[in-house]
């Protein structure tokens, strides 16, 4: 059986996330009903998708770097492709260098959007040049029509191992109902909430549940301030791995946080996430996402003028609710 491959060059957790329902209508089509999916390091795809049936297997590559390294990183690439030998491969970016890479590597058949030179490396006629400016979550809904591929849903559901959900469920049984979930940190300092807004924001949050801040080793001592400015009924877990902040927030009642990795996996978990989306576009491929954004619309400063208050407003009616558990 011919292998198929996905490849996607966004560096994000959440970029898994997003794709995860194009990658999973591309493998319902492919040989097998499965594909092997190759993505940056900094994704944390093996973890994420360890569960997944649509993916049999995750490799990384390096994508990133100066002109140099992208060319060395493009001929590694390469040779990574030539040695799986897989036939079919879709590249859902439109960037040049993974498309030049399958051609060098003699992958018969390339699919990719085809948004300017990428044309001249695939093998399918790509989508029309007026989605050139779309959001990237539109360039797949406008290639897998044009594909003739069936895209049942946009919603990623993320499966996650059995396992993985008890214990953690289990670690944090004792703490009492509803579970909020709070994320510190984001990709760019202009997506991210401030220390001052994050305290202001605790100081009037009344719940009768627990509160948890998430967001990775690097955001521990952010965490700890917060703490220590006396947020009562509020759990460190920062430091919790990759996919054991996925399955709490899959058992999570709220999110609350920047437009993140974290929430992206809250909404893949069927977890009510009001998302900040102070410099982004919106998000608007799941039904989980609630888009809270700053008077007057997105700007370099826009999370900024996300006010504490404006969002407590929002969660209120959420914050002792519990969401139905199957």
């Amino acid at each position: 059986m011919t292998p198929s491959a996905v490849i996607q060059v966004k560096p994000g957790i959440g970029d898994v996330i997003w794709h995860l329902p194009f990658i999973r209508a591309i493998a319902a089509v492919s040989p097998g009903g499965r594909v092997t999916f190759l993505v940056p390091p900094t994704s944390g795809a093996k973890e994420l998708l360890a569960a997944e049936p649509g993916v049999a297997g995750t490799i990384y590559f390096d994508h990133g770097g100066s002109e140099l390294r992208r060319s060395i990183n493009m001929l590694r690439l390469a040779a990574l492709l030539r040695r799986s030998r897989f036939h079919a491969i879709w590249i859902l970016d439109r960037t040049i260098r993974p498309a030049l890479a399958a051609r060098l590597a003699g992958i018969a058949e390339r699919v990719g959007l085809g948004l300017g030179p990428q044309q001249l490396f695939i093998t399918n006629a790509g989508i029309d040049h007026s989605h050139f400016h779309d959001h990237p979550i539109d360039w797949l809904r406008a290639l897998m029509l044009a594909m003739k591929v069936p895209l049942s849903s946009t919603e990623p559901a993320l499966p996650l191992p059995r396992e993985m959900l008890a214990a953690v469920g289990e670690r944090f049984k004792p703490h009492a109902r509803p579970w909020i979930v709070l994320g510190l940190g984001a990709s760019h300092p202009d997506k991210d909430w401030s220390d001052a807004q994050w305290g202001e924001f605790l100081a009037g949050l009344r719940t009768p549940g627990t509160v948890f801040l998430i967001g990775g080793s690097a955001n521990m001592g952010r965490a700890q301030n917060l703490l220590a400015r006396g947020a009562g009924g509020t759990v460190n877990a920062c430091d919790l791995k990759l996919a054991e902040a996925a399955a709490l927030l899959n058992h999570a009642d709220l999110f609350v946080g920047p437009s993140s990795g974290p929430m992206t996996l809250a909404a893949a978990g069927a977890t009510e996430a009001f998302g900040l989306f102070g410099s982004t576009p919106v998000l608007n491929y799941s039904k989980y996402i609630h888009a809270i954004e700053p008077p007057g619309g997105q700007s370099a400063d826009g999370m900024r003028r996300i006010s504490p208050a404006q969002v407590l407003e929002r969660v209120a009616p959420y914050l002792t609710r519990e969401k139905a558990r199957q």
